[in-house]
């Protein structure tokens, strides 16, 4: 009983330090496995998944600035400018043409989408045309690219030092060594660069998964930063709008960057996560940017057809671009497979004038996030016990806590990571049913032992041994074998008792149990049977092998010093009686009382040996 009492006193707690044991080793694995980079690229691919994903749910809750407008080559301008025109691209006094147009309506900004590279043999005096063109007004701007090409192939040009951005980085977002460092450039044509600052980069960023989710407001060339074109053009939006005067750029220690009062959030490889608004306005069905083929425009300015309405585009921001398929300015965005480049950048110009970038918390606090969430599903799990409700709460917790990550991500811009969270609730929720199903298990081993040993002597007690009896007859009908048992019983114990007292005597009984179990085999059945007699099963043992162990035992308890409570060593003996089946019996009754029968035997005989008789 005390035993129990013990167990049951330390079991609660011995229980929740295995099921923190098993909880922290399990989410410490998952951790460790963070650290190799083939894991964290599965996650972080995954994880960009769930990105996309949250995008997709939140798009019919968001709205583009009306003012931004894209006047776009798609594929029936493409069929009909190739068709009039007989080459593509076509010449650049249309494009000059079509600035003039423009203007004409007075729009906030007009941004070209286009790389006006090389002049063109055929047509320099339509280089010449537009490159004033584009000098005349303050609010045309036009793009560059920067890429790493051999200089074998194109030999780097030094661009004017009016086109570079001051740049005060106070991060850790080191943009000289980053992917957004570039060694060449793709320039236009000289009478553009030495007109105009209005030139921007449209470089792009694409994930492993070739979806583009950021982009840089920054790329550095020859040590200098340069300007996203987008960035430019939302500048230019705030200036006539709000006012806004800014020529230098601070990046903060956080990687926060200000224009016109709304935050740039720079991720630390240099871009900023834009938030998308839908797939793409050239699906008729889409509610994102508004589509105006340039075949209208063309007709309009040079027909007289009616396919504008005068002062359409007034105040607006116009993005010149393509996305015909043909012309292979398509990319894969959260919203859209097909998403054409020209809308990319828009979808960054709104997200600057919407102060709507998306910020990525930290990896400290997506793991705090995990430990909270594995905690509490943990003691959930630990607590309850229906496995249907814990597995409930564990589904659930998966759930809200997703529902609530997109949530925030709608409100606070915030992305929230996702899947380590997800994992962490599924591993630990695996790892406590584990250690649930342990201390279970060691639970019912240790209550059966409880209930099938002799709390005393920590032999089998007397049920077991019944069951055993029935058992062993059993098992020996079936297989037609021999099983024998060995009654023992101390000899004189209540005078040993009387004279060192009960503590010696329980003292005597426990070595006595001992030398018992060390001289038997490991499948024979050592049983307290009551108050000093003890017995043994021997299974499979025929009665010459059973007289043999039983000798055996009777020598050892004899020639083993016992030492008592008061520390004295005393030798004791005892006497024992045989029985085999299914010679001397074929019920435990009957194999017990012929082994008494000889115990008693050897008790008539003068003690300390094995009494062994024939069956009557």
């Amino acid at each position: 009983m005390e035993k129990i009492k013990e167990y049951l006193k330390n079991k609660t707690f011995l229980k929740y330090l295995l099921y923190t044991i098993y909880i922290l080793i399990t989410v410490g694995v998952l951790f460790s496995l963070m650290n190799h980079p083939a894991i964290r690229n599965f996650f972080s691919v995954i994880e960009n998944k769930t990105f996309d994903v949250r995008q997709n749910l939140l798009v019919p809750y968001k709205k583009v600035n009306k003012d931004i407008v894209i006047l776009s080559v798609d594929e029936e301008s493409y069929e009909y400018l190739l068709g009039k025109y007989g080459e593509w691209p076509i010449s650049r006094d249309i494009y000059a043409d079509i600035i003039t147009y423009l203007e004409s309506h007075k729009p906030s900004v007009v941004a070209f989408d286009l790389m006006f590279v090389k002049s063109l043999k055929s047509s320099n005096n339509a280089d010449n045309k537009l490159a004033k063109n584009i000098a005349k007004y303050d609010n045309v701007y036009t793009s560059i690219n920067f890429d790493n090409q051999s200089f074998d192939l194109r030999k780097p040009v030094d661009l004017p030092d009016y086109l570079k951005a001051k740049v005060d980085n106070k991060s850790h977002i080191d943009f000289k060594n980053s992917s957004l460092n570039f060694s060449n450039c793709r320039a236009i044509i000289s009478q553009i660069i030495n007109t105009t600052p209005n030139i921007g980069h449209i470089n792009l960023v694409r994930g492993e998964d070739g979806i583009a989710r950021d982009l840089p407001p920054f790329v550095v060339y020859k040590g200098d930063f340069y300007p996203h074109l987008a960035m430019k053009v939302a500048m230019k939006y705030l200036e006539q709008k709000e006012g806004l005067k800014q020529s230098d750029f601070v990046i903060d220690k956080d990687g926060n960057m200000l224009v016109g009062g709304r935050v740039l959030p720079f991720n630390g490889f240099g871009s900023v996560i834009m938030n998308w608004y839908g797939p793409s306005g050239i699906n008729q069905n889409s509610s994102t940017f508004e589509y105006i083929p340039m075949w209208k425009v063309e007709k309009t300015m040079y027909e007289g057809k009616n396919l504008i309405p005068a002062g359409y585009f007034k105040d607006k921001i116009i993005y010149i671009g393509t996305s015909a398929t043909s012309l292979f300015d398509l990319k894969s965005v959260p919203t859209d497979r097909i998403f054409p480049g020209v809308e990319i950048h828009t979808t960054f110009v709104n997200n600057i004038l919407d102060n709507n970038f998306i910020k990525r918390v930290t990896p400290i606090t997506d793991i705090l996030l995990s430990l909270l969430l594995s905690v509490f599903v943990g003691l959930i799990v630990i607590r309850s016990e229906s496995t249907v409700i814990s597995s409930l709460v564990a589904i659930l917790t998966a759930i809200i806590y997703s529902i609530a990550a997109t949530i925030v991500m709608y409100f606070f811009n915030l992305w929230v990571g996702i899947v380590l969270q997800i994992v962490s609730i599924i591993l630990v929720f695996i790892a406590c049913y584990l250690a649930k199903y342990i201390v279970k298990s060691r639970d019912l081993e240790y209550t059966y032992a409880l209930a099938t040993t002799d709390g005393l002597t920590e032999l089998y007690n007397h049920r077991y041994f019944q069951e055993q009896m029935i058992q062993n007859i059993e098992t020996s009908k079936r297989y037609n074998k021999h099983f024998s048992l060995i009654m023992i019983d101390i000899d004189f114990f209540k005078k040993f008792n009387d004279t060192y007292g009960h503590q010696s005597g329980d003292a005597v009984l426990r070595q006595v149990a001992q030398i018992l179990k060390k001289n038997v085999r490991s499948s024979d059945i050592v049983c307290r049977y009551g108050g000093e007699e003890m017995s043994i099963i021997l299974t499979n043992t025929d009665s010459e092998a059973a007289v043999t162990t039983a000798q055996k035992i009777c020598n050892a308890v004899s020639e083993k010093p016992l030492k008592l409570v008061n520390g004295k060593d005393v030798n004791v003996t005892i006497s024992l009686g045989v029985s085999t089946y299914p010679q001397n019996g074929e019920t435990p009754q009957d194999m017990i009382k012929f082994a008494d029968d000889c115990l008693y035997k050897a008790k008539e005989h003068g003690r300390n040996q094995v009494g062994n008789l024939a069956k009557d």
